[in-house]
């Protein structure tokens, strides 16, 4: 989003909304975890001094000291299991994660791929998937496989020497949270009745997603999730039984912002970078 680095055809929209010629938004940052400093006096679910972790809405805001929320908004008081480290990297890798491992309908016993299984997003969905009783194969680099089946992962891929869409391998479900995924191959190594999700969208991919599940049983799925404040208290709860967990790589300063982005765009990231945000004296 801060390179916008988007597909040609959202460009005019995504444009107006971020800005023309600039960022319209000065301060980045899409989740949190942090302490409740005040409350407006309609709110009654929080309280000065919770600790509470959240998704930041379209206006972003995480990178700072403080920022000022809706009490309408989806946030949650934090896992007790956590550190404010720990929370902060669940609310959007998490949301989305749970959001497409549910649209995939998985069932106890099914064989489940997710391309793109060591980032912010797979790293969660290999673990939800788990908990349902999915056989899980994770497909990433060479260097994240090791940390793939650390976090449950029945069998994995290094997409550099492997091309899973050759295999003889069927899947009941592939989740694609990267876009990367070749679009047919990975139709044809569904089985019959499989589906195909699609989590990071091109157009293309949109347009023959919807042929494909009108002339077969064979469903493609484009999964965008929303945000619900019960969603994360659910991702709350499976982490307090101790079902899922978080994949820290990295930890920056807020003055270090930089470095943490160019470190993210090596694609070498393992799981979550933090940023620490210290309180204003």
């Amino acid at each position: 989003m801060r390179g916008f680095d988007f597909p040609i055809s959202f460009w005019l929209p995504l444009r107006l909304m971020f800005g023309l010629t600039k960022p319209r938004i000065k301060i980045p940052g899409q989740e949190l975890a942090g302490e409740v400093e005040a409350t407006g006096s309609e709110v009654t679910q929080f309280k000065q001094g919770d600790w509470v972790f959240a998704p930041t809405d379209a206006s972003l805001g995480a990178y700072a000291q403080y920022i000022c929320l809706p009490g309408t908004h989806p946030m949650a008081t934090m896992p007790a299991n956590m550190t404010f480290e720990e929370a902060a990297t669940v609310p959007v890798g998490g949301l989305n994660a749970l959001h497409f491992v549910r649209k995939a309908n998985i069932q106890a016993g099914q064989k489940v791929l997710i391309n793109g299984a060591a980032g912010s997003i797979g790293t969660f969905a290999v673990q939800i998937a788990k908990t349902l009783g999915a056989e899980v194969t994770a497909v990433d680099s060479a260097g994240k496989l090791d940390m793939l089946r650390s976090i449950g992962a029945d069998h994995v891929i290094d997409y550099k020497q492997e091309d899973f869409t050759r295999s003889e391998e069927f899947y009941d479900v592939i989740i694609d949270v990267v876009g990367k995924s070749p679009f047919s191959g990975s139709v044809s190594s569904l089985t019959q009745d499989g589906r195909y999700v699609l989590g990071n969208p091109r157009f293309s991919g949109m347009f023959r997603g919807l042929w494909t599940s009108m002339v077969s049983s064979r469903k493609v799925i484009i999964a965008l999730a929303g945000y619900r404040a019960e969603d994360l208290i659910f991702l709350k709860e499976l982490i307090e039984a101790g079902k899922i967990k978080t994949v820290i790589d990295r930890r920056f300063g807020l003055e270090q912002i930089a470095d943490a982005h160019r470190y993210v765009e090596t694609g070498q990231k393992t799981g979550h970078v933090v940023i620490n945000v210290e309180h204003a004296t």
